[in-house]
């Protein structure tokens, strides 16, 4: 019943929230919508709106989930649009491309994390139109001999950031040493450093800026490849908080005007909530938490997904003095839970009619996601279904144990605040709580 910081444990709430609220074969829609049909020549006169409708795979990300790297074009979804907007006839846009994330509010950020989280895959904005998880992924190799700079590349291979590159290529065998830094709310960043002749290279993860935006100028690219002439520029279009009387509730929004060219829909939700659990993916969890909150009180916000969260464990009997979540998915700092409450949603679910779906979702001892390399050659190698969490001195294991008899066990295992242990001993000792919760 004491308070822990739970980390990525918090993405069982929210999981359960959505497998629960919104079930198992919900979809989202990505659409382009246009003020009127391309004339005979093929013109569109005015914007093109790429409208988000949530989605959180629009990505290279093999699904159903499956162990391994995450391979495949980024940009597969805005080029299947492109595609369908030369099929319908698009030869010219007379104005810019729109990336209209107004299906969520533009809440980019949750309150308690950490300002360097953007910098990364860790905490890139949420945003309802999110592309390739939000996430750029700069390649940097040495130059072509000592001295030179180092050479850079980007996947999507979209210019978003104005990058000052200061990496000097220096003799083989000496210390790599790489350094990135952007300010939040910037697009200029700095990358400083060594790396020597014939190095590998580095792969750094840099959260994108404004998502709508990025997507905006993907589908104008792929546009360009196409032959189709784009006037004007891609921006993005935002919902701010200020706009609405209530971000908890409000009355069903009318549709956005115009006529639809292009259409992409998502894989079922249940497809995602694998994803969210057994890799741990902090972006998908905020969007399922928002994709609550819309379908349930009309309003895409944080605010509204957690009045939906606070509805739904009060029918799970949980008390709300058991917990304080400031996200969906664990990255705040200030979340809060008692391993007790975690056990009564755990006990809830199990006993819910989505069971086998709920289970199914979690990483599996010594099989995949997050547990995939741990439990290996003991008696609970695929027998504890869990989700992990980890911070900066928190660790954290909540599932549930098959025992060999067929009874189920479900256990909350929360450590805060160690300092003389390394992750690797705590996880240790966590693990072998769980062989001896099956002896």
């Amino acid at each position: 019943d004491h308070y822990f910081v739970p980390a990525s444990n918090a993405k069982l709430f929210s999981a359960a929230l959505a497998l629960t609220r919104l079930g198992a074969a919900f979809t989202f829609q990505t659409r382009v919508l246009a003020e009127t049909p391309p004339d005979e020549l093929g013109r569109v006169r005015g914007p093109l709106r790429l409208a988000g409708g949530g989605d959180p795979n629009l990505s290279a990300r093999a699904v159903p989930y499956r162990m391994g790297p995450v391979t495949g074009n980024p940009l597969a979804a805005i080029e299947d649009l492109a595609d369908q907007l030369v099929a319908s006839g698009v030869r010219r846009v007379d104005g810019d491309i729109v990336g209209d994330d107004t299906w969520y509010v533009w809440q980019p950020y949750a309150e308690g994390w950490a300002v360097d989280d953007p910098q990364s895959d860790d905490g890139p904005p949420i945003s309802a139109l999110s592309l390739a998880d939000n996430v750029l992924t700069l390649s940097v190799h040495p130059g072509a001999a000592i001295g030179d700079v180092a050479a850079l590349s980007l996947l999507p291979a979209c210019e978003f950031y104005r990058i000052d590159n200061r990496v000097r290529t220096v003799a083989p065998g000496g210390e790599r040493r790489i350094y990135f830094q952007r300010i939040p709310g910037s697009r200029d960043a700095q990358l400083w450093g060594a790396i020597p002749l014939r190095d590998r290279g580095l792969d750094l993860l840099i959260g994108v800026e404004d998502p709508a935006q990025f997507a905006a100028q993907a589908l104008k690219t792929a546009l360009a490849r196409r032959g189709v002439a784009v006037s004007g520029s891609a921006i993005a279009e935002h919902l701010f908080p200020d706009a609405l009387a209530s971000l908890d509730r409000a009355p069903e929004p009318a549709p956005l005007p115009g006529i639809e060219l292009a259409r992409h829909v998502s894989v079922p939700l249940i497809e995602d909530l694998r994803i969210i659990a057994k890799v741990s993916q902090n972006l998908h969890a905020e969007m399922a938490l928002r994709a609550v909150g819309r379908a349930r009180r009309h309003v895409g916000s944080f605010e509204a997904g957690m009045a939906e969260m606070k509805t739904f464990l009060a029918e799970a009997g949980i008390d709300p003095a058991g917990y304080n979540l400031l996200d969906g998915s664990g990255l705040s700092r200030l979340d809060l839970v008692t391993p007790s409450t975690v056990l009564k949603l755990l006990r809830y679910m199990y006993h819910s009619p989505a069971r086998d779906q709920w289970i199914s979702i979690l990483p599996v001892a010594a099989q995949d996601g997050t547990l995939g390399s741990r439990f290996g050659g003991t008696a609970a190698a695929g027998r504890v279904y869990a989700k992990t969490g980890t911070l900066s001195h928190v660790s954290a294991l909540s599932g549930y144990l098959q025992r060999p008899g067929g009874a189920w066990v479900a256990f909350s295992i929360l450590v805060n605040n160690y300092g003389g242990q390394t992750a690797a001993e705590v996880r240790g000792v966590m693990d072998r709580i769980c062989t001896l919760i099956l002896e």
